[in-house]
């Protein structure tokens, strides 16, 4: 009988199944964190850093107490850095060169960082061609890994080098990152959806939100409004602590001494994962879904039904989540929602949305109270920032194939302040313990 790879993998998962459960009792009886956070969402110190902080609790008489949500990038409020840019200034250049070099800059500073990154929107010759179109995928995030990989073999100097041979390839792959996004789109969408193709090349005088969006569209248009929305969610999704899984990953990796390329690679491997950056995807999938089963997108009580059934794992995908509800870290706010709604609010008025907006705000009142009414609560329930960027980017008209890779072409920013910190304190690998257990 000829061997079958599927039938035998199929065949040998129930042993895996026995042999490699682990009791939550265990994890109890020796005391190890599960995912290294507690029960109540506290993770373990593995590291320090300047980059950001997240506040989400104060200490009162020696006990954490629930606070409105923080986030800060170098010690500015995030808030306060997207509130101080004038309506027509997009911010995603000047909030990267604080992130990377730990200070905002100066305007001649601005303007030559803001420059060179325009410069660096180039591929080598024919890589579109040869890398990006030549196996098309609808997973975005899994064709920008390979085109990050292959770029390391157009790099003379792939290998780590020198501090300064680092910041050069974070630079550069910051700049590339949207090309590698949109125009793996656009190759998926051709080949495998027999849609027109068109690869627009960027303009060094365009933001990073504008050049998006002008490669994106077959007629390279957009309004100041929509370009300035997208500027302000990259923002808020450029950096978020180094707990979190893929700047996590980021340090781990660069602390083995890897370059760049494979630091970066394992990273948006990291963050393509459903309970990470695909998060966004989730939301939007089960407000399709809602509108499918609710008379009216403003009928409050028939939404208030769906919830409930979705907390009792009898609607949508029947894992008991209300998607876009709740953060491992925050529990009364996440800031970045926060600011994120009121410019979806605006959008979504421009674009005659008022319906699917009352929805969001109807859900965002109903599902905190419900979660509290089915479940222990240990810390508060909120909106997190997934619950209103996937709504944003379907205002955008961008495609969901793109939704993973727009918080990538954001967070590579973190990711690469977080290399060069690591670079430039750099002492062990990081190499955490496992208890090796027979029961």
């Amino acid at each position: 009988m000829p061997l079958n790879l599927e039938d035998y993998a199929a065949r040998q998962q129930a042993l895996c199944e026995v042999n490699d459960a682990i009791p939550d009792a265990l994890f109890q009886e020796y005391g190890v964190n599960r995912g290294l956070r507690d029960h109540n969402g506290v993770g373990v110190l593995t590291g320090l850093t300047r980059i950001s902080n997240i506040v989400s609790f104060r200490l009162e008489k020696g006990k954490r107490v629930p606070c409105e949500g923080q986030l800060y990038y170098r010690g500015q409020n995030v808030k306060d850095l997207i509130a101080n840019l004038s309506p027509d200034k997009f911010g995603f250049e000047r909030v990267a060169y604080l992130l990377l070099f730990g200070q905002l800059p100066d305007k001649q500073q601005e303007e030559e960082f803001t420059a060179i990154l325009g410069s660096c929107r180039t591929l080598p010759t024919n890589f579109t061609r040869d890398v990006i179109m030549k196996a098309p995928s609808k997973d975005i995030m899994n064709s920008m890994t390979r085109s990050v990989l292959t770029l390391a073999n157009y790099d003379s100097q792939a290998e780590p080098g020198g501090l300064d041979n680092s910041i050069r390839q974070c630079i550069r792959l910051i700049a590339e990152f949207p090309m590698l996004a949109v125009y793996g789109y656009h190759a998926y969408n051709h080949y495998e959806n027999d849609q027109s193709m068109y690869i627009h090349r960027p303009d060094p005088t365009l933001s990073t939100a504008e050049n998006i969006l002008q490669m994106l569209r077959p007629d390279r248009s957009y309004t100041k409004m929509e370009a300035k929305a997208l500027d302000t969610a990259l923002i808020l999704h450029m950096e978020h602590g180094g707990g979190n899984n893929s700047t996590f990953t980021t340090r781990v990796v660069t602390s083995s001494g890897s370059d760049t390329y494979a630091t970066m690679a394992a990273a948006l491997s990291s963050l393509k994962g459903p309970r990470h950056g695909g998060a966004n995807l989730k939301v939007i999938q089960m407000m399709r879904d809602l509108k499918e089963h609710i008379p009216s997108l403003t009928d409050k009580d028939a939404t208030e039904d769906y919830l409930r059934k979705l907390l009792n794992k009898q609607a949508f995908d029947r894992s008991g989540l209300i998607y876009g509800m709740g953060h491992a870290v925050y529990s009364i706010s996440d800031p970045r929602e926060q600011v994120l709604r009121s410019f979806v609010k605006d959008l979504a008025l421009e674009k005659g949305r008022r319906d699917d907006l009352t929805l969001y705000e109807n859900i965002e009142e109903l599902a905190p109270k419900l979660i509290a009414e089915s479940r222990p609560i240990y810390k508060g329930v909120s909106p997190n920032v997934d619950f209103y960027s996937g709504f944003l980017y379907e205002l955008l008209d961008i495609p969901l194939e793109l939704y993973t890779p727009l918080f990538a072409i954001a967070r590579i920013v973190g990711w690469s302040a977080h290399r060069i910190e690591e670079l430039v304190g750099m002492g062990k690998i990081i190499r955490p313990a496992y208890m090796s257990i027979t029961r």
